[in-house]
């Protein structure tokens, strides 16, 4: 192990000193494995395991830095401290000692350990040899089973570090897939949503569903659907080479408090039924949030409406109308149909689209992003009439006439709907 390795990890790249760790202390998992491949993190997490009380040395460094304190896991004496840019957990040595501390781990890459205080990598399982030759080895099966969870971590870290599954452990994966319904959906979709938004990690959800650990998480996939969802990283390239606008929009979040991205929801969509009834009582089980439910089931809806190169205006209205900020989710998830169905992508596919582009990226088109000339209460005032379903037609009905050009104040607007009312 060069000198180079124990630079970055020494104790100066903390974000609190070495004097608040007791002896003995070690570092362990991500971090010393990120060390050793020359891995550049923004944001620092640290693992450690300490032999004594790691709740009280992780509460005592959060008083003396003024940061959070989170208790992960009281009975296993595990707690968090979070720094602006770091997180720190500390976790109370379960064995005997360090080494039957390691042999308990998933993988021998995650079980090195280096201790800061006599700068010594400790690697009783190889770990460091399997990351030179990157190979994704397990430690033992009975840990995998211990944790079923480990299986899903298998292709993210794969996916991750651009790795291969050593055969034996992947046999092994494949042998226990059916135990990955024992894990809370919310842990295994954080591991799916990894894979979704990772460049590689379409390819290894596909081999996660062909080694079995998939089927029973999306019941209604097919081998299609994982052909499909290859697709979609493609279709987001060619969108992001026309059109560079749409394709930053993609990688944006669904909301600052959901990290999935819109592309990952695209991805999502390929996976589930292709009813969005039914999709939306799958996506309820697997716990996603309101907002990626919506997102994905109006993709499935509205993907096959925007091909068609004359799609009058008043429709074209409805569309977006709809789609609001979804379109280029909804229209990556289309192109990627096109190339599923053609087996290869060709120009012309996206001449059935560029319409609607067009529309959509011109924020002044009142087709694609209308501005409301009035709204509710002002028509019923106008018209004195209650509120009822009529309000929201007639609003309907005036934007359409506005996105038409045919009335452009709020005068006309009230006139419109007078008439229309009269009718």
């Amino acid at each position: 192990m060069n000198e180079l390795v124990i630079s970055r990890l020494a104790a100066k790249n903390w974000p609190f000193s070495l004097e608040y760790l007791p002896e003995p202390a070690y570092m362990v998992g991500g971090a010393v494995r990120d060390a050793i491949l020359g891995r550049i993190r923004e944001y620092v997490d640290l693992d450690f395991i300490i032999s004594g009380d790691a709740v009280k040395v992780a509460r005592k460094i959060a008083q003396r830095y003024q940061a959070g304190f989170v208790l992960l896991d009281a009975q296993r004496h595990i707690a968090r401290v979070v720094f602006p840019q770091a997180t720190a957990d500390f976790a109370q040595q379960e064995g005997e000692n360090l080494i039957t501390d390691l042999h308990r781990r998933d993988f021998t890459i995650n079980a090195i350990a280096y201790n800061p205080h006599t700068q010594e990598i400790i690697d009783p399982l190889q770990g460091y040899q399997d990351l030179k030759s990157g190979l994704l080895r397990m430690i033992s099966p009975i840990n995998l089973q211990n944790d079923p969870l480990r299986l899903m971590r298998a292709y993210r870290q794969a996916s991750q570090l651009d790795f291969t599954i050593e055969p034996a452990t992947q046999e092994t994966i494949r042998s226990l897939a059916k135990s990955i319904s024992q894990v809370a959906a919310e842990r295994v979709r954080a591991e799916i949503g990894f894979l979704l938004s990772h460049g590689q990690g379409a390819a290894w959800l596909d081999i996660a569903w062909k080694d079995g650990v998939l089927i029973n998480l999306f019941k209604n996939a097919t081998d299609q659907s994982f052909i499909k969802l290859n697709a979609i990283d493609q279709a987001f390239h060619i969108i992001s080479q026309n059109w560079q606008e749409l394709g930053e929009e993609l990688t944006n979040y669904v909301r600052k408090t959901v990290k999935t991205s819109w592309l990952a929801t695209a991805k999502l969509a390929c996976l589930v039924e292709s009813r969005p009834e039914i999709a939306e009582i799958e996506l309820q089980q697997l716990t996603y949030s309101r907002a990626e439910i919506r997102a994905i089931t109006t993709e499935l809806r509205m993907f096959s409406e925007i091909k068609a190169v004359d799609i009058p205006l008043r429709k074209q209205y409805f569309l977006f109308r709809e789609m609001g900020i979804l379109f280029p989710a909804v229209l990556v998830l289309a192109l990627a149909n096109d190339i599923v169905v053609k087996g290869v992508f060709e120009k012309s596919m996206l001449v059935n689209y560029e319409p609607l582009i067009k529309r959509y990226l011109d924020k002044n088109d009142l087709v694609a992003h209308p501005i409301p000339l009035m709204n509710g209460k002002d028509i019923m005032k106008a018209l004195n009439i209650p509120a009822s379903p009529l309000v929201g037609e007639l609003l309907m009905e005036i934007g359409i006439a506005q996105a038409e050009g045919k009335i452009s104040t709020v005068e006309a607007a009230i006139e419109l709907a007078k008439n229309l009312v009269k009718d």
